[in-house]
């Protein structure tokens, strides 16, 4: 399960996604979720998910990975499928017992809210599958500049974002390979129920969070050695450079925004 998650890896290729500057993918991803959260009807989804398969194909990324990525939500995509088929209300009433009702309202709604969230967790999985962490860093720095008029600590923000996502794979192999170490000394993670399961993993977090400490401090003294300052008068090895390819895709993005609101309209 722990390998499964792909959040924070990066994936070498060279895709028209892959030379897409980091800031039009970040603004990409925002309006794309945007349209993903207005649309609530069979058009709007149907345009949606016809969006998604291409942007997939596009980026050239294997498909294993977004299966990869998927299946840690598997659970709570069939929990949240099934408590909002169970609760919500209608009046075409299928299979009824006590306060418990499938409806027709209710399946549709639970299918929307399934598309949904798999579309969701998938497309963003391509902004961290075909950014480096250090190009990640530096969208998102030049998105927030404006708001360093206010106080805004820009770059620092931007540097933490990306640690975390970067570190996310490193303590995934941590806990694996803590995992391996207990369960060697007798340790059980499989058998049992839900909760005996749970109670299980408690033994982990002390090794965890002392490795992640750890790791922490050797990446500050690192950064220390180097004589990192922040943002202030940091040059960059590769300057940010907008190409008819961010044209294109952003279009394409507001282009999908606007068919959202319509089709919600009409």
């Amino acid at each position: 399960m722990l390998k499964d998650i792909t959040i924070g890896q990066y994936i070498n290729g060279d895709s028209f996604i892959h030379k897409m500057d980091p800031r039009s993918k970040i603004l990409v991803i925002m309006l794309y979720m945007i349209a993903l959260f207005i649309v609530n009807n069979v058009v709007g989804y149907l345009s949606v998910v016809i969006v998604s398969i291409v942007i997939v194909l596009v980026s050239q990324v294997p498909l294993k990975f977004f299966l990869k990525g998927l299946k840690p939500m598997v659970f709570i995509v069939i929990l949240t499928v099934v408590l909002q088929m169970i609760m919500t209300p209608g009046e075409i009433v299928y299979w009824q017992w006590g306060f418990l009702k499938i409806t027709q309202e209710g399946l549709i709604q639970a299918v929307f809210l399934g598309t949904r969230l798999i579309l969701l967790v998938s497309i963003t999985s391509v902004l961290t599958l075909t950014t480096t962490p250090i190009s990640l860093t530096d969208g998102i720095e030049y998105l927030l500049k404006p708001f360093k008029k206010i106080g805004v600590p820009a770059h620092e923000l931007a540097m933490m974002m990306t640690i975390a996502l970067r570190f996310i794979p490193t303590l995934i192999e941590e806990t694996d390979k803590i995992m391996k170490a207990q369960s060697a000394r007798g340790a059980d993670f499989e058998s049992g129920n839900l909760i005996e399961r749970a109670k299980a993993l408690i033994p982990l977090l002390v090794p965890l969070f002392l490795s992640a400490f750890k790791r922490a401090d050797e990446l500050a003294m690192a950064m220390e050695a180097r004589c990192y300052h922040g943002g202030e008068n940091r040059t960059r090895m590769k300057v940010l450079r907008y190409t008819y390819r961010d044209g294109l895709a952003l279009i394409a993005a507001v282009l999908l925004l606007i068919w959202a609101f319509v089709s919600k309209l009409f």
